[in-house]
């Protein structure tokens, strides 16, 4: 008997990380108190009591038990494209909006339109690593803009002009970062989509963690008010974060009207349409919980400022980077890998977090902290923890 053979594309990758990185916390003791979970970014707080009530309700409807429209309900893309064009201060109608099943599948979705296998897509280093592996099994190569401390972990215009070699179809980019919180200031973005919109490429722009920028901060960009936007730019969203509601998977893609239509195409074949009952909840969610939902940033913008506090002169420990849900942390360990010092701390002093090679090979003295997931109090508990830890 001969053995069939799996895809290469995929056996080569490594195991998802995140459930790796949580198996070294069943290693920990307690002893310094319960486990600090800063691996995943999960929303550390319930979704409003509405908001369940409108996701019972439509899940229990008969009504919407069948398959939806495959570009997502009429009432969620025309709520959302409302959201987005007061955020930006454009004119963006339903027939730009796409709805996936969580972000994931929307970046999916925008690598598969724009590229095809053996095409590259750029995306930054540090990248998050979803993106990463999903071109890799796709058969896409990926390209590198490096972006490292010494510019803020922002890619700098003359980087991505470097990075643009032949056969590159698009960029894409996270802001606010995963992994490491750096915010893209808009004059940044708007010089980065003005070498794309020169040289004939797509921006793919994954906003995941927009609605916990800065009070104050106003619009995040200006891109949807250029003359054209449509043709190079294809921008990613998703709910979980802003609606507590990651487990009900649900996502958007901002886009041209011929590019929603072509990944109409795709998602027929991925999963025929995104759940529909959280779209009717969300739907109802998006102008009702706006107060809710400004709350839930500044409790945000309250844990990061209890990180900053807590690793001020901490022992050799860094906050090399700070945003939305993330912080890049440097660690002291100089001749430890990232992953060895995080699989200790996560054993010795019950604190998960993600080693910084997995977000690429060259950042091996970070790890990303996902801050969001425990409140100020516990965030002040890692003090204590982080200076008496050692290896």
């Amino acid at each position: 008997m001969t053995a069939a053979l799996l895809n290469s594309l995929v056996t080569r990758l490594s195991p998802p990380p995140i459930p790796a990185v949580q198996a070294w916390g069943k290693s920990y003791t307690g002893g310094h108190g319960p486990l600090i979970d800063l691996s995943q970014a999960v929303p550390g707080y319930p979704p409003h009591p509405d908001m369940l009530r409108w996701l019972g309700e439509a899940a229990s409807s008969v009504a919407f038990a069948n398959y939806g429209p495959i570009e997502g309900e009429t009432v969620l893309r025309d709520a959302y494209a409302t959201h987005m064009s007061e955020l930006y201060g454009s004119k963006i109608g339903g027939q730009n909006v796409h709805i996936t099943s969580g972000c994931n599948q929307a970046f999916i979705c925008a690598a598969m339109v724009v590229a095809e296998a053996g095409e590259t897509v750029l995306v930054t280093d540090p990248f998050y690593f979803n993106h990463e592996t999903t071109l890799s099994m796709l058969g896409i190569k990926t390209g590198f803009v490096g972006c490292g401390s010494e510019h803020g972990f922002v890619p700098t215009v003359e980087a991505v002009e470097e990075a643009l070699v032949p056969g590159v179809r698009a960029l894409a980019l996270v802001t606010p970062n995963n992994p490491t919180g750096a915010v893209y200031s808009p004059e940044r973005l708007k010089a980065i989509f003005d070498v794309c919109t020169k040289r004939g490429i797509w921006l793919i722009l994954d906003e995941t963690y927009r609605d916990f920028l800065a009070e104050g901060t106003g619009a995040p960009h200006g891109l949807f008010n250029v003359s054209g936007w449509e043709d190079n730019l294809i921008q990613l969203y998703s709910f979980s974060k802003s609606f507590c509601i990651p487990g009900h998977r649900l996502g958007a893609i901002t886009a041209g009207e011929a590019v929603v239509t072509e990944i109409a195409k795709i998602m027929d074949n991925l999963q025929i349409c995104a759940p529909r009952a959280p779209q009717i909840a969300v739907a109802r969610a998006l102008p009702a919980l706006t107060d809710w939902r400004a709350g839930n940033r500044l409790e945000i913008e309250t844990r990061a400022n209890a990180l900053r506090e807590t690793m001020t002169d901490l022992g050799g420990w860094q906050l090399a980077a700070i945003g939305a849900y993330f912080a890049f942390v440097r660690h002291p360990f100089a001749d430890k890998t990232s992953v060895e010092v995080a699989e200790q701390l996560a054993k010795k002093a019950g604190i998960l977090a993600i080693p910084g090679e997995y977000f690429g090979a060259g950042h091996t003295r970070f790890l990303r902290f996902a801050f969001a997931n425990a409140d100020a109090a516990t965030i002040r508990q890692l003090r204590s923890r982080m200076a008496i830890f050692s290896l």
